[in-house]
């Protein structure tokens, strides 16, 4: 189990920068400025020609990419925020603007632009994507404080199993189920 909590670290988007990425028609990411590479805590090269949900944080709702597709594939801007995931497991929080970019009338790739969010809007929409998520089934975020020999027991499990420790949790509760 990774012993850091880097996810618990928020980047903050400098107020006076646009954060831009384009992507193919598929979601593969073709153009990255420097401000998107630093604040994600890539290199622009380790970036281009990975899908863009490289960047996807698990606190979102599957329901939200779900629209923004939709939304993106009819012609249509979404606009929405966006909690991304930093490389070193961090995050940051965006309001993104997503569009298609047009040549000769044909949709070539889409084109988003994303900028800062204040911290009251960080926390109402924290609040609602856990509300979506439950409601979706999807994962639940739990932070919890457990014994040190608990911890190392399940660290110990996970290495000499080759798992993650939510899977290590989840074979215990399984074992005590049957």
């Amino acid at each position: 189990m990774d012993k850091t909590f880097d996810m618990f670290w928020e980047t903050e988007v400098p107020e006076n920068e646009l954060i831009i990425s384009r992507t193919d028609l598929k979601g593969i990411i073709t153009y990255v400025n420097e401000t998107f590479a630093r604040i994600s805590g890539y290199k622009p090269e380790e970036l281009i020609g990975k899908p863009h949900n490289i960047i996807r944080h698990p606190d979102m709702p599957k329901s939200i990419f779900k629209e923004l597709w939709e939304a993106i594939k009819q012609g249509k801007t979404w606009r929405g925020y966006v909690k991304n995931l930093r490389r070193d497991k961090g995050y940051y929080w965006v309001y993104a603007e997503i569009s298609g970019v047009y040549k000769d009338g044909q949709l070539v790739e889409y084109k988003s632009m994303r900028s800062p969010v204040s911290k009251e809007k960080k926390k109402e929409m924290q609040n609602l994507y856990d509300k979506m998520r439950e409601e979706e089934g999807g994962d639940v975020r739990v932070v919890m404080y457990l014994p040190k020999k608990v911890y190392d027991k399940i660290e110990e499990l996970s290495q000499e199993w080759d798992i993650s420790g939510e899977e290590v949790l989840e074979r215990l509760l399984n074992h005590f189920k049957t």
